[in-house]
């Protein structure tokens, strides 16, 4: 259900930036840092992120991304997306209920006014919310330094005034569309993350020009979404997850994300599924689960300055 397409010819993106690499994040191997202990003694922070999102039937044009890759209006594209806002989201709080676990809604803010029993559903469960731009249909690959501000700003404000959460982590929409000045941003508006770096285990710092960023370990690998397009069903996916969650538990101070999506695992064929992965996540007792805005708080208050400290002696060295 990954539906968007690029096209062939797209106009290029205003860059003001010429590097050939990138310069926010630093190398240092996973093996070279100080050890990441997360509260009570924990050997794993787990952040459950279930999507709740907006699909538009007619989008604006885009000149970079096709938002429906088959056509515009792409019915039975839309229709899946749907089924996860009228059926599939309450099936999976069902689930997730059973487990009062806490969670980190990756939002569409336009959703919370498209679907308010979903925005009320999500405060009386009290998840935190990272955002995941206003619309998953519209995107941001040409918008410039201001504009771009101002869209991150009329997100956090309509999040606090429709939920009361004062949201503190972003990503970009869609196929986490973003500009170079998204990170500088993003610090500059008081953001504390940005998820959109599948780079790391871990938390890590990300070089901006003012303030504190952090990159939060969100996942393209225990979610949902590329596992059944790529014809694997709902049992490998909670076999994936095990295994994932293994192989943290094991290695100790990690980041695990368990990304899922209403249209997808609320099916009814799969929605044991989720079941039998949070039965296995919560049988260790020595497991944090953390929202976004936890993981994130703990980490710059204590671990922040010791990696980067870490970090430019290690260049030096």
């Amino acid at each position: 259900m990954l539906q968007y397409s690029y096209r062939p010819q797209f106009p290029e993106t205003a860059r003001q930036r010429r590097d050939i690499d990138q310069a926010w994040i630093d190398y240092l191997p996973i093996t070279e840092r100080p050890p990441l202990t997360w509260p009570g003694g924990a050997r794993i922070a787990v952040m459950v992120c279930p999507n709740v999102l907006y699909y538009e039937l007619m989008p604006p044009p885009d000149p970079w991304i096709n938002p429906w890759a088959r056509m515009t209006p792409d019915v039975m594209m839309y229709g899946r997306q749907e089924f996860g806002a009228r059926v599939g989201f309450w099936r999976m709080v069902d689930v997730l209920d059973k487990y009062n676990l806490p969670c980190t809604a990756v939002l569409n803010v336009a959703a919370l006014a498209k679907f308010p029993e979903i925005r009320n559903a999500l405060i009386e469960r009290r998840w935190d919310i990272l955002g995941h731009g206003m619309h998953n249909t519209r995107f941001i690959c040409g918008y410039g330094e201001e504009q771009e501000r101002q869209y991150y700003r009329d997100m956090r404000r309509i999040v606090l005034d429709e939920t009361g959460v004062d949201m503190r982590g972003m990503g970009g929409p869609g196929p986490q569309a973003a500009t170079e000045n998204t990170p500088d941003l993003l610090a500059e508006e008081g953001f504390w993350y940005y998820s959109d770096f599948f780079h790391d285990d871990q938390p890590f710092p990300i070089r901006v020009r003012s303030n504190r960023l952090i990159s939060m370990p969100y996942s393209v690998e225990t979610n949902d979404v590329p596992v059944f397009a790529t014809a694997y069903e709902a049992d490998d996916f909670a076999d994936l997850v095990k295994r994932q969650f293994d192989r943290l538990y094991a290695e100790g101070g990690r980041t695990m994300c368990f990304t899922i999506h209403p249209a997808l695992i609320g099916q009814a064929q799969r929605a044991k599924y989720l079941e039998v992965a949070l039965q296995y996540l919560t049988s260790r007792s020595d497991v944090w689960f953390a929202t976004g805005r936890e993981i994130a708080d703990y980490y710059l208050t204590h671990c922040y300055a010791s990696v980067v400290n870490h970090l430019s002696t290690w260049q030096n060295a």
